[in-house]
């Protein structure tokens, strides 16, 4: 995993990814109620300085890092999971490679 970068853009970041998550209705999660309450109660004012700030950045990246991993393994689960058998025109097609002519027109 990465540095963690911004508070801010990691949380527009980890909404974005509950977005996807939990679709339209994503405001009306918990999660998302929770990850507000969480950015709001550890952010630094003039009065006071957060020593848990940086610790919540941390695990917000991690989660992030979680969501985005979950959401892609689920697409390239989609597109290469096993349909049943396939040609070998097909499995050769899948990763980029053609099969060779045979001679006299047969393949």
């Amino acid at each position: 995993m990465a540095a963690p970068g911004a508070p801010l853009r990691t949380l527009r970041a980890l909404l974005r990814e509950l977005r996807h998550a939990a679709g339209r209705s994503y405001r009306d999660s918990p999660a998302y109620r929770h990850v507000l309450e969480a950015f709001r109660a550890h952010r630094v004012t003039s009065e006071k300085l957060c020593r848990a700030q940086q610790e919540l950045h941390f695990q917000a990246a991690t989660y992030l890092c979680l969501l985005r991993s979950v959401r892609e393994h689920e697409a390239l689960h989609r597109e290469y999971h096993g349909r049943g058998e396939r040609s070998p025109q097909e499995v050769a097609g899948l990763v980029g490679f053609r099969l060779p002519q045979q001679p006299g027109g047969k393949g």
